[in-house]
This record gives structure tokens, C-alpha cells and sequence, in this order.
């Protein structure tokens, strides 16, 4: 089994998704509270959607774009916000020291979806539950305990989106989310605690790691294909496998470390619309990060001629290429 942490290398994310019309889309935003002097909009799926206000208390920042797919909005880097084509989402957002409150308005769709992605992380703060691993190691919270928590959460999201009158893409986005954060607990949690606080594996009481993962199918679905989170699960999930056929041989298996063999063995393991978003996610990231960047063109031919299936994601690449 690896030792060492996995989270370096799946902080290459950011993603696109299926093909639709392009559609306008408004979200609209007055920010109390706020102590900085701009006010940031980003698309976590695309560099392409993003804006930037001055801060001016009670004022609406508004912002009209474009898109062809449900896309995720982070207002200045702590509230995301969904937006399908079409939309059109206002936000109240209020700043007292550490908490934000967010009251939502505009067409019943946006609000159903947003209330929705505020009720998961409603859940997750009742359960008191990190959404970072290395801040629950920092605690020393028991993977046993950590494991059993995002099974309650796994079952009290999908009570919640049972209830829910968000629409199926809205629903699927939160369920690509909560896959993140309760199988990337199960796979890389045992692990980390192990590295940092020395404990095998096998003494952690949490069963048979190898079989942790044992009934769950990936996603596929247009909105798991577009959610950053999702990818980082895809990836850490190939490795976990490949793990695990080596250790029922024997013999180790140690995770890629570079972009060429992360490349090979994503596409090996892989097919059609989830590799065509893997190979994506990892080209786009490596190339944003803005170093080596010719070490990228030949996988990009490579991806391209063999398979992209989303032109979107072409579209991106040329830019960034540029």
C-alpha cells in the first residue's frame, strides 16, 4: 500500500461537462460584511465565467454570462452557488467574522437548487464533519469514526434529495459531491492516518480496507462529469484498484506521480466519457499551473486525436494553449 498523502496530487482539478445551448444566466449578489476590496466570481468548471466587482456595501454586483451546462459559482472563495442555463439567481450575503449567512432569490429553479446545496452543508456542519482529511488527522478523529460518519451522511443526503424540489441536475450534482466526500474518506483516510499518526491499517477497526470499496459503481452521469470533486474520486479510485489487484499478488503498487504516467494509466483504466473528462481535467490543470507547459503538447495530440468526445473541452485546452 502507498504511504504518503494523495492530496497533492489530486489538487489538479477543474472540470466541464455535457453539451446543451448556450443559454444567459445572471447571478446577482449584495455582500454586507466583507473586508476586502474586490468581490470575486469564479466558475469552478471553467476559467471562461468569471467577474470581479468593487466591494461597495448594498450595492448589486451583477454578472450576465453564458453557459451550456449547470455550472458552480464560488462568490469570493467561500459560497458556491448553482447555476443551470437560463438562471437567474440573486444572493444576500452577510459577513459576521467567521459565519456567512445567504438568503436566496429569484426563479424557482435557481432557489430550489441552491437550498438544496445549503441543506448538504447544513447536514455536514449538524455532523460536525470536515470536508478536509488532513484536518481531521490534525484532530485525531478515528477513521473508524470518520468512516461511520460518512455513512450517516450518505444517508441523510439521500433522504434529503428524495424530499428535494431541485431539479435532477441539481440532485446529481450534490450526489457527485457527497460521493467525494464519503468514498474519498474511505479510500484515503485509512492511509493518511496511518502516515501521520503511525497506526496500520489493519488496527484502525475499520474492516477489510480492500474490500471498503466493494458494490460501489462510478458515475457517468453529465453532472458527476462536471463536478471537480468527482474527478479527484475517479482518479484516487483507479489507484485504489490498481492497488488492490497488486496486493491480491503480492506485490505493490505505487501510485504515479507525474503527468505522463497519471496520463497512461487513467486512460488504461478509463472509457469513453469519464477518461475523455479525466484526461481533460488532468491537461487543463497542468497547463494552468503554468510550468513545464511543453511537456504537455503530446498528450494533448494524443487526447485529442484518440479521446475527446466534448468539444468544450477542446475549446478550453486551445485557450489556455494559446
Amino acid at each position: 500500500m502507498k504511504k504518503g498523502l494523495f492530496t497533492a496530487i489530486i489538487a489538479i482539478l477543474s472540470i466541464t461537462g455535457a453539451v446543451n445551448a448556450q443559454q444567459k444566466t445572471t447571478l446577482s449578489a449584495e455582500i454586507y460584511g466583507y473586508q476586502r476590496d474586490m468581490v470575486y466570481f469564479d466558475c469552478i468548471q471553467t476559467p471562461l465565467i468569471a467577474q470581479e466587482f468593487y466591494t461597495n456595501p448594498g450595492e448589486e454586483h451583477i454578472y450576465n454570462f453564458e453557459c451550456d451546462r449547470l455550472v458552480c459559482i464560488s462568490i469570493n472563495g467561500r459560497t458556491n452557488v448553482l447555476l443551470q442555463p437560463g438562471d437567474s439567481l440573486h444572493v444576500n450575503i452577510n459577513y459576521e467574522g467567521k459565519n456567512v449567512t445567504v438568503e436566496y432569490s429569484g426563479c424557482e429553479r435557481a432557489v430550489s437548487n441552491n437550498r438544496l446545496l445549503e441543506n448538504l452543508n447544513s447536514i455536514k456542519r449538524s455532523l460536525r464533519y470536515k470536508n478536509q482529511l488532513l484536518g481531521c488527522v490534525a484532530l485525531d478523529i478515528k477513521p473508524k469514526n470518520r468512516i461511520d460518519d460518512s455513512r450517516t451522511l450518505l444517508e441523510k443526503v439521500n433522504a434529503l434529495i428524495s424530499r428535494s424540489s431541485a431539479s435532477t441536475e441539481a440532485k446529481n450534482y450534490v450526489m457527485a459531491l457527497t460521493d467525494y466526500d464519503v468514498y474519498m474518506s474511505f479510500i484515503e483516510y485509512p492511509v493518511m492516518y496511518h502516515s501521520v499518526r503511525g497506526v496500520a491499517v489493519d488496527q484502525q477497526e475499520i474492516g477489510d480496507y480492500w474490500s471498503i470499496m466493494d458494490g460501489y459503481t462510478t458515475r457517468k452521469d453529465a453532472e458527476a462529469m462536471n463536478c471537480p470533486e468527482y474527478a479527484s474520486l475517479l482518479m484516487r479510485y483507479c489507484f485504489f484498484a490498481k492497488e488492490k489487484a497488486a496486493n491480491e499478488k503480492g506485490e505493490k503498487y505505487e501510485i504515479p506521480g507525474n503527468l505522463e504516467d497519471m496520463y497512461a494509466e487513467l486512460t488504461a483504466f478509463y472509457e469513453g466519457e469519464q477518461r475523455d473528462f479525466l484526461l481533460y481535467t488532468l491537461l487543463c490543470n497542468f497547463i494552468r499551473n503554468g510550468k513545464e507547459i511543453e511537456r504537455a503538447d503530446v498528450l494533448y495530440k494524443d487526447y485529442i486525436e484518440k479521446y475527446n468526445k466534448d468539444n468544450h473541452y477542446r475549446s478550453i485546452l486551445d485557450l489556455l494553449l494559446q
